[in-house]
């Protein structure tokens, strides 16, 4: 029985000529990923143990982003914990403030990860790695430690789910806008505990950046990863950054998948999920007429590059509407100097919004707007559930950077187009 490409990484990381689904393994680590909420959880947990020492000091990568910097005196507590471990056990990889940037954004920007490598992370968005051809998945800060102390962890091994991609993308169509229409098709539970592969002509259509999106919210489907296959763009992503190619394993042609799906990217729309679910999903020529009060550009799923590019494109020369706040959140240090490079922080600031140092911030209800009660933000962010950016009775909106921007000028969720 042949394998998936999920399958072929875990069964080389942990021996084993082949795996099938349902199986359960232990399977050596290349990284162990936590940040400034879950890293202290999981210091505590070895310190409970009795466990003294990483496995491995430069297979480890704590990244100070959710509160950073510090909102609070809790918040610096947590930092604290994490910088004297780090400190202790001489980790390679530890980020802090004026170095750190958004987790997911930062790992692959750094090279810490290639192709064919097995990542855990204590946050569920470790799924992200998945678009360089990694097998990387969210876990438990419990399993964090453990990943720290031994460089190993178990895993039940997925069933996948393939996705054909085909066709171009039209204007204004990115990543975002296919992985919520994927959502929107099959639910928050539709893959669960399953691996989302992609493949299909239609990825050449993707960018790195809109990769990287799509396999960040995979989670959001209930997934337990999703990945993509390594071409040249993928090769050339890592020789850049992380100076090597890693191993690109290939599906067989007699991999068994639970299910299939098609997304043909020219028939998509900009698509927008409404409260308060990911899967609550309507093509924006179907949203109605929904006043916004914020706008938040970021996130580890949108603030990239190309993603404050698209913002800067809408933006230029207009003004975000009297009485909504627009918030832009580039996701590392070096995306943050690269748009001021390019001029697209000088066309923020001249239309109104305001830019924010690397953070997780808003995502999670952390800091750097939040809602108050009965309070619209239309978000670039990837959950939407009640309360997840302030009130409870706030509500959140989730769309690709174009919209965001077009909804912050226009004062309401529009689309692109009303303002070519």
């Amino acid at each position: 029985m042949g394998m998936t490409m999920s399958q072929k990484i875990l069964a080389a990381h942990a021996g084993l000529d082949s795996v099938v689904a349902g199986q359960l393994i232990e399977a050596d680590l290349d990284l162990v990923l936590g940040n400034d909420i879950t890293s202290p959880v999981a210091i505590k947990a070895m310190e409970k143990l009795g466990k003294e020492g990483v496995f491995n000091k430069d297979k480890i990568a704590l990244v100070m982003d959710h509160f950073i910097p510090n909102k609070d005196i809790k918040s610096a507590e947590h930092c604290k914990c994490v910088r004297e471990f780090a400190r202790r056990n001489d980790v390679t990889n530890y980020f802090d403030v004026g170095e750190m940037g958004i987790e997911h954004a930062l790992v692959p920007e750094k090279g810490l990860i290639v192709a064919g490598e097995l990542c855990i992370g204590a946050d569920s968005h470790t799924c992200t790695y998945g678009a360089l051809g990694a097998f990387s998945t969210g876990v438990g800060s419990t399993d964090m430690a453990a990943g720290m102390a031994t460089g190993k962890a178990w895993f039940k091994v997925p069933e996948a789910i393939k996705v054909n991609v085909i066709g171009k993308k039209s204007p204004y169509v990115t990543g975002k806008d296919l992985i919520l229409h994927l959502i929107g098709e099959i639910g928050v539970d539709g893959a669960l505990y399953q691996s989302l592969e992609f493949v299909g002509e239609g990825i050449a259509d993707l960018s790195m950046d809109d990769r990287f999106t799509i396999a960040n919210m995979a989670i959001e489907a209930g997934a337990k990863n999703g990945i993509f296959p390594v071409d040249e763009l993928t090769q050339a992503y890592m020789r850049e950054h992380a100076g090597r190619e890693g191993i690109a394993y290939e599906a067989d042609p007699d991999a068994v998948y639970a299910s299939e799906i098609t997304i043909d990217l020219s028939q998509l729309k900009p698509t927008v999920s409404f409260p308060h679910l990911p899967s609550n999903t309507h093509t924006i020529d179907k949203v109605g007429d929904i006043a916004v009060d914020q706008s938040v550009i970021g996130s580890c799923t949108n603030g990239r590059i190309s993603d404050l590019r698209a913002a800067a494109e809408i933006l230029k020369g207009r003004k975000v509407k009297k009485g909504v706040r627009c918030i832009i959140i580039p996701a590392t240090q070096a995306i943050y100097l690269q748009a001021m490079e390019e001029g697209l922080l000088k066309i923020f600031i001249e239309a109104g919004a305001v830019v924010s140092t690397p953070t997780c911030g808003p995502c999670l209800g952390g800091y750097m707007g939040i809602l108050a009660a009965g309070e619209r933000c239309i978000s670039t962010t990837n959950r939407n559930f009640i309360g997840r950016m302030g009130d409870v009775t706030s509500e959140v909106y989730l769309a690709s950077p174009y919209v965001a921007a077009a909804s912050a000028v226009t004062g309401k969720i529009s689309s692109p187009e009303e303002l070519a």
